[in-house]
């Protein structure tokens, strides 16, 4: 349940602190108090988008929290559990736009997407909004409520997800078939470039290994002048020196063994110079490997100018693939894989229409079998959405009212087209299935069921709503049901029968309500009332609970009017007694 809600700076509330009860939540107030507002603040920690008008004027941003009793809530757990939120009893949520529009949102004080609060939100609040009603007067909003009816989730995205991959398959076959005269009229072209390309046939990196092979025939007797003087330098000596120096003719490899020698020999008189005559020993044995490498490569050496000539050649026919077919080696064999399916599929085109089509049939058996049984199922409920429908109507003052469903399945003529196929059949089909669902009305004794759209009257509509909303709310066990002004185009009778199936909704889930009408106003467990003050130039919007005794007062303005008389007194405190037997 929602405990309490808090508003700072929206609209024209300034400061606003509500501390909600269980039950019946009434709030009342006079046109344009701002009663209204308060209901969209509510939507704003509930996901709804918003803008940078809501920031009232002079302030830097909005900020609304509430704070919402979840114990035992298994839903919420989850969800927070996905976004690595603490789960406690006492959840709270808060959102902060700023005069930028920018908006924050915060869920225990840990930052969220919009999507996660809204996720949130969605599972503990069914708002329904001031003009939410009308849209029973759009026909393609009814499946929506019986699938809702009927918690038909599951069923739904069971077929919607074959029915995603049939629109990328058809999306494909269409983009094949207006390719067809392109492809043909560049079959040609193709052919000449494959066979081009397929001529040189270069091989990815083959560039790089080519130049590098050149650069080192191009450059080999340096390579075999130089490892031949490196290797004597290292190992043998140069034997032209001159004898009478002491080291002449000695290589490095030579000095560095008299030298390990040497420090040998000193190490035996002092141990100190153990280390540098092993740092010695590992010099000479580095530089014998150096040796050995440079002799093998020596050795090896080619003077190949044939080979030189092959090489060039090579890279000149790479190099003209380059310059024709985007500058690098990589794009050249990314062009020839490129031309390479789309000549198959010239060639080929009939074979890859008609693996398109097998594919097609494949999935729209699987489509059509998924939405079978989602058809089937809405079929079976409707039953149960009629009579429950009829029944709620029956308390809310249209005793002799028939309610029903209508589902139809509509034929289509083309088949090329088609999604669904159910024995010889095709059907027209849509993301949520192949069901056209209206609803149809009937609330006088005689008359024949007609489309809801053309018959009902705006009270009709409210209490047809607030039907829907009472055993859909019962189906899914929302915590919260918000009804902004369901009162509208009601009066009287009707309107006490409206605030009895308030009241009787509020035993199995928290529910506010903003009316007019004193009728179900009576019913409050807790009465808060809207105002709007001027002070300082400025208008702001208050709201305050109301004890029992100023409760009577403001049913009786509701009553009587602006001037409350003893007669709307003591009419209030009749409609206040009647709604508690």
């Amino acid at each position: 349940m929602l405990k309490s809600l808090s508003i700072r700076n929206y609209a024209l509330i300034e400061f606003v602190d509500i501390e909600f009860e269980s039950g019946l939540n009434i709030l009342t107030g006079e046109t344009g108090a701002g009663k209204s507002i308060i209901i969209d603040a509510l939507s704003l920690i509930l996901g709804d988008r918003t803008s940078s008008d809501v920031v009232r004027k002079g302030s830097d941003k909005t900020i609304v929290e509430g704070i919402l009793g979840v114990s035992g809530n298994q839903r919420i757990k989850t969800l927070l559990e996905k976004s690595e939120i603490d789960f406690q009893d006492d959840l709270i949520l808060r959102r902060e736009v700023s005069g930028k529009g920018q908006s924050r949102c915060f869920v225990n004080d840990s930052p969220v997407s919009l999507a996660v609060l809204k996720e949130i939100g969605d599972n503990l609040v069914d708002l329904h909004g001031q003009h939410e009603h009308q849209s029973l007067l759009r026909s393609e909003t009814h499946i929506d409520l019986l699938d809702e009816f009927g918690s038909l989730d599951g069923l739904i995205e069971e077929y919607r997800i074959p029915y995603q991959r049939l629109t990328g398959l058809f999306t494909e076959i269409k983009s094949l078939v207006k390719k067809e005269s392109e492809l043909k009229e560049k079959r040609d072209l193709y052919e000449f470039q494959i066979k081009e390309i397929d001529a040189v046939d270069p091989r990815k990196g083959e560039e790089e290994d080519l130049e590098n092979e050149l650069r080192i025939l191009e450059n080999s007797e340096i390579l075999f002048e130089a490892t031949s003087r490196l290797y004597q330098s290292l190992y043998e000596g140069n034997q032209q020196q001159d004898a009478s120096e002491p080291n002449a003719g000695q290589s490095v490899y030579d000095l560095l063994v008299k030298a390990r020698n040497q420090l040998e020999d000193l190490t035996r008189i002092d141990t100190s110079f153990d280390e540098a005559k092993n740092e010695c020993a590992s010099a000479a044995a580095i530089v014998g490997e150096i040796t050995k490498f440079i002799q093998s490569y020596n050795s090896k050496i080619e003077f190949n100018p044939e080979r030189l000539e092959q090489i060039r050649e090579r890279l000149g026919k790479l190099a003209l693939l380059k310059k024709k077919y985007g500058g690098s080696l990589d794009n050249v064999i990314e062009q020839r894989e490129k031309i390479g399916r789309e000549f198959a599929v010239a060639e080929n085109f009939e074979s890859e229409i008609n693996r398109f089509k097998e594919k097609i049939d494949a999935e729209r058996r699987i489509c059509s079998a998924a939405a079978q049984r989602l058809s089937a199922k809405r079929r079976e409920i409707v039953g149960k959405v009629n009579k429950a429908v009829c029944g709620e109507l029956a308390k809310l003052g249209i005793a002799n009212a028939q309610f029903d469903v209508k589902i139809e399945n509509r034929i289509l003529n083309n088949p090329d087209t088609a999604y669904i196929k159910l024995g010889r059949d095709y059907f027209e089909a849509m993301p949520n299935g192949i069901d056209f669902v209206e609803f149809f009305l009937s609330t006088n004794i005689g008359e024949d069921l007609k489309p809801l759209v053309k018959v009902a009257s705006g009270g009709e509509i409210s209490r047809i709503m607030l039907a829907l909303k009472t055993i859909l709310a019962k189906a899914d066990r929302l915590p919260l049901l918000v009804f902004d002004e369901i009162d509208v185009g009601i009066s009287g009778r009707i309107a006490q029968a409206v605030g009895k199936s308030l009241k009787n909704l509020s035993q199995f889930h928290q529910v506010v309500s903003i009316t007019h009408l004193p009728q179900i106003a009576g019913f409050a467990d807790c009465h808060f009332a809207v105002e709007k003050n001027e002070s300082k130039n400025r208008t702001s919007t208050t709201i305050r609970k109301l004890s029992d005794k100023e409760r009577i007062r403001e049913v009786a303005r509701l009553l009587s009017g602006e001037k409350v008389t003893e007669a709307g007194l003591l009419g209030a405190k009749e409609l206040i007694g009647n709604s508690k037997q």
